[in-house]
Parts: structure tokens; C-alpha cells; sequence
């Protein structure tokens, strides 16, 4: 499916979408095939509805990842194919609400203090000082800490939008102190290759890691993830008084209103308020050791 491959790549990039994006529509397409080893311009909205039970019933996918599938097949179709479906023909699965998990305090001190190492550590207390997404993380730049003006340049967030969010006093001293150890170039978090650390960014995976194995050796019996810390950032956010338009852009989220798509704070809004991190009673971060290695229970 060479030719219709390029099709849809040229309407995901004349759209800009974001390359995550981008990889999932394509993958999900080609799954999509695959399944029905045909070409997938010779199917229709019966496969359709026929490849959503099944991974529903057979995969046993979640509904959100359904409907990111959904979607894609959505645009493949409507906007690569520009077949007249209408909205029934593809339709999105209900979705169950559920409310995320937050940690308290206490036991984000416990998740931190549980790193296995500085690094892990850093990514740790990074992505509860600021409320970043995972991929943000991993692509931020040396030089997107902002030392002068005490936050963090976040570049291309989901959307393409960029921000800026706070930089903690306390993240900061770790911050130096993994710069010390580790001395990244481009990437604040490098990656690996071939065994050897090298200057791309870090794997997604390698983050998940880093909370899963902090999570265990703290005891938190809680699901945690790399977002369950962006969630607690925002509920610690507010519970300590900051009003919900400033969280907002601080989480990089398209609303409240349409005209706070590419808003950005203020110094005068980001020195208002401080980050949750600083009320966390820490070790110090000369006192974490420097290898990387696991450490065995």
C-alpha cells in the first residue's frame, strides 16, 4: 500500500500533525489491512464495524484506544480516500469517565526518595515540578532551562504549541547537580545506542520504567504512571490556590476557551504561584548515588 501510504502521509503533513500522530494513523491503517489482507481502499464501513469488535472481543483493547483507531480509519478514509462517510458510518465507542489517580504529597516524597538513580531521580521530580506529558519530557533541550527567568521552555507540546512552565528552586539544584554527572549536550535526557549513551532523546519506555520501579520499591499500591504525576501536579496546584486558567496553560491544554489556544503566562503569572515541589521535604540530591544500574530487592 505504497501509493495510498504517501496519500495519507501528505494530508497528516499538510495538516501538521504531530509525528506521534502521524506513526499511530499509519500503523493503524496498515494493522487495519493487514487484518483483512486486502488493500484497504477495497474496504468499507462493514470491515469497519467488523474490525472494531474485534478488538474489542479478540484484542481486548480499551475504548480510548479503539478510538484512536477509529479516527484514523475516520481520516483515511474521509479526508485521504474522500469517501462522503458520515460520522455513523465509523462510529467512536463510548468511552467510560473515570477520575485519574493523584498521589498526596507523601507519597510523591516516597516515589521520588524510590528512584534507583539521579537520573531517574531528575525525570521524577521534573515531571511533578512541571506537569509535562512524557513526550515532552523526553524532547526537552539543555537549552530549554531557563535559569534567568526561572521556567522551562516547553517546544512543539501536543497541538504544536509551545509554553512555558515553572522551573522549582529545588528541581533546579538537581538539575545542576544531574548536569554535573551526566553532562547532556542537545537533550537534557539522553538516549542510548548500541549500548552507549548518545545525544538523541530518551525512550518513552525508559521513562515509564523509571516510575513503575520507583513505585514499586515505595510500596505505592496506587497505578502510577508518567501522567499520574502530571495529574498530581494540577490537583496539588489547585488545592494550594492557584486558580484553574493558570493550570491550564501551565498543562499546555487547548481550553477553557478557544482563545486560550496559544496563550502563554506571564512572568508576573508564573513567579504568582510556586511549585507543589517546593513543599516536599527531599534528600539531598549530592546524596543520590550516580549509577544507573538496578538496584535488586
Amino acid at each position: 500500500m505504497t501509493h495510498l501510504r504517501n496519500m495519507m502521509l501528505d494530508e497528516l503533513q499538510r495538516r501538521n500533525y504531530a509525528q506521534n500522530t502521524v506513526r499511530s494513523y499509519i500503523s493503524a491503517v496498515e494493522e487495519f489491512a493487514s487484518y483483512f489482507r486486502k488493500r484497504p481502499d477495497q474496504l468499507g464501513p462493514e470491515n469497519i464495524r467488523a474490525y472494531q469488535v474485534h478488538l474489542f472481543r479478540d484484542r481486548k483493547l480499551s475504548p480510548g484506544t479503539v478510538e484512536q483507531r477509529g479516527a484514523a480509519l475516520r481520516f483515511f478514509f474521509v479526508k485521504t480516500l474522500r469517501r462522503p462517510y458520515l460520522p455513523d458510518h465509523i462510529p467512536f465507542p463510548k468511552r467510560q469517565r473515570r477520575l485519574p489517580t493523584v498521589l498526596s504529597q507523601d507519597e510523591v516524597t516516597r516515589l521520588i526518595d524510590a528512584a534507583s538513580n539521579l537520573m531517574h531521580r531528575t525525570i521524577l521530580m521534573t515531571l511533578y515540578s512541571t506537569g509535562l506529558r512524557r513526550a515532552e519530557l523526553c524532547a526537552l533541550n539543555v537549552a530549554d532551562i531557563d535559569s534567568e527567568r526561572m521556567v522551562i521552555h516547553v517546544r512543539h507540546g501536543k497541538g504544536g504549541r509551545d509554553r512555558d512552565v515553572l522551573l522549582s528552586p529545588k528541581l533546579l539544584e538537581t538539575l545542576r547537580e544531574y548536569w554535573r554527572w551526566i553532562k547532556p549536550k542537545t537533550y537534557l535526557f539522553p538516549g542510548m545506542v548500541n549500548n552507549w549513551r548518545a545525544d538523541v532523546p530518551i525512550n518513552h519506555k525508559v521513562v515509564w520504567v523509571a516510575v513503575k520501579e520507583a513505585a514499586e520499591r515505595a510500596r505505592i499500591t496506587k497505578r502510577v504512571s508518567p501522567h499520574t504525576l502530571r495529574h498530581s501536579f494540577a490537583t496539588h496546584m489547585l488545592e494550594a490556590g492557584a486558580d484553574l486558567r493558570t493550570i491550564q496553560v501551565l498543562l499546555g491544554h487547548a481550553k477553557l476557551a478557544d482563545t486560550t489556544v496559544y496563550l502563554h503566562l506571564s512572568r508576573r503569572h508564573l513567579q504568582a504561584v510556586s511549585s507543589p515541589l517546593e513543599s516536599v521535604n527531599l534528600s539531598k540530591p549530592d546524596q543520590v548515588k550516580r549509577s544507573r544500574k538496578r538496584v535488586r530487592k
